[in-house]
């Protein structure tokens, strides 16, 4: 019988490590495949998690780490129950405020990775199998300051949406989930001393909530997660308003 494994990336840290906790205390997953750059830190979530945590250490902006990653579903008889793609990150600060090399590397990794790790998975899914792409609130509308980051994560929405329509006939579902700021380091290291920066968080909740919805989620084949009030406020406020005016607003907020 094939062993089911559940493959999270950016796994180390924040929003991923939550999927892992829930993972394990899941019978039905025998293996989680923690993915991330920082191998202290892998090593120190399988000592926190146990022998169920296979940990692998590679930089999913880099496509050829990926394929180098993904080789290992050939070494045995894998199920691929769950691939959580949760790597990624932003940068806050004007277009000139971030190096073309920085912002090219945020595209690949936020957009180039999910892509290059769900076509990669899919072969080894099946009914049932769930795919988790991490999107973001800013991917409801334009973010100046804040511009690649919110564009990749509107790929991610689009793009698991569509995913979810073409992946029905196999019974596997792809859920884009959107959450709002989050107590994580993602805040932390999108700081890089800007003159104009993100500094206003409302609506931030903990991460474990955004994972275990997005999990239950998955479960109902939905295509889309979004957690709290605020931000499921913000989605439908951001159907309606036009896009020029939800980015004044944003500018307002954050008192740029």
């Amino acid at each position: 019988m094939p062993k089911n494994i559940a493959v999270i990336t950016g796994a180390s840290g924040g929003l991923g490590r939550e999927f892992v906790r829930l993972f394990t205390k899941d019978d039905s997953i025998q293996e989680i495949w923690a993915v991330a750059r920082k191998k202290d830190k892998l090593e120190k979530l399988q000592k926190e998690f146990g022998s169920k945590i296979r940990i692998f250490s590679y930089d999913l902006s880099d496509i050829e780490q990926i394929e180098i990653f993904t080789k290992e579903y050939t070494k045995g008889s894998i199920h691929i129950s769950y691939l959580v793609n949760n790597a990624g990150y932003g940068k806050f600060g004007a277009y000139n405020d971030i190096s073309v090399s920085q912002s090219l590397n945020m595209i690949q990794l936020n957009v180039n990775s999910v892509v290059a790790m769900g076509l990669y998975s899919i072969p080894y899914m099946s009914a049932g199998s769930h795919i988790i792409n991490i999107a973001s609130q800013a991917s409801f509308q334009p973010l100046p300051y804040l511009n690649i980051y919110a564009a990749t994560k509107a790929f991610v929405r689009n793009y698991t949406r569509a995913l979810h329509r073409e992946l029905k006939e196999c019974r596997i579902s792809a859920t884009a989930v959107c959450p709002g700021w989050m107590h994580t380091d993602f805040i932390q290291a999108g700081k890089i001393g800007a003159k104009k920066s993100v500094n206003c968080f409302w609506g931030i909740v903990m991460p474990h909530f955004v994972a275990k919805k997005a999990v239950k989620d998955a479960k109902k084949g939905k295509d889309i997660s979004v957690y709290g009030w605020y931000v499921k406020t913000c989605h439908v406020l951001s159907k309606i308003i036009p896009q020029r005016l939800v980015m004044y607003v944003w500018k307002k907020q954050q008192h740029f």
